[in-house]
């Protein structure tokens, strides 16, 4: 049993979860180094959040490990909206693995990382790049969400979020990977 000290805040919850999470996270290395995981996958959200800095956002720096964000429902911020527009592309998601990057109100694609977060994720994406050397073209088309169709029997897609050290493209295949249902393993067990 896990004690929570912190209060619930709608848009705070890795004010809540961190603590135990990085205390796992503590414990799993002391005695079992073996099994310190290689991409951590919390329930929640990354960059896609109200403050861009969500559960996989907190827990990934504070910890140093890559983390992606999975979550279930679609956090409508940054002027994403669950319209007809929406529903369609959800619809024209085929089979397991099939996504899309989302998209605002204005046609803006979301989760566009900014300023030092934009070079640290860009470079690492582009691997040869460094912070100097990524273009501001190549930034602007920088993706940190997309809905993913997780396996051929689900209908609903799950949001899958950048959190820290890890691209969006490499975040939708790794959760992808994990799912013999609608949720990966890693968050469902």
């Amino acid at each position: 049993m896990v004690a929570l000290t912190a209060p619930y805040i709608a848009g705070f919850l890795a004010f809540r979860e961190t603590p135990f999470l990085l205390d796992a996270l503590k414990r799993l290395e002391k005695n079992r180094p073996d099994l310190i995981p290689q991409v951590v996958f919390v329930d929640g959200n990354g960059l896609f959040h109200y403050r861009e800095f969500g559960l996989a956002c907190h827990l990934g720096v504070l910890s140093g490990l890559p983390c992606v964000g999975v979550a279930k429902n679609l956090l409508q911020v940054q002027g994403v909206r669950k319209s007809e527009e929406h529903q369609a592309q959800v619809a024209a998601l085929k089979k397991g693995g099939d996504s899309f990057p989302l998209t605002a109100a204005s046609g803006k694609v979301l989760g566009k990382v900014t300023d030092v977060l934009l070079l640290m994720e860009a470079a690492a994406h582009f691997r040869t790049a460094t912070f100097k050397s990524v273009s501001r073209a190549a930034m602007k088309t920088f993706v940190s969400l997309q809905a993913l169709r997780s396996s051929d029997s689900s209908s609903k897609p799950v949001y899958v979020s950048v959190g820290h050290k890890i691209s969006v493209d490499t975040a939708v295949r790794l959760t992808h990977s994990c799912c013999r249902y609608r949720i990966p393993e890693p968050i469902r067990q």
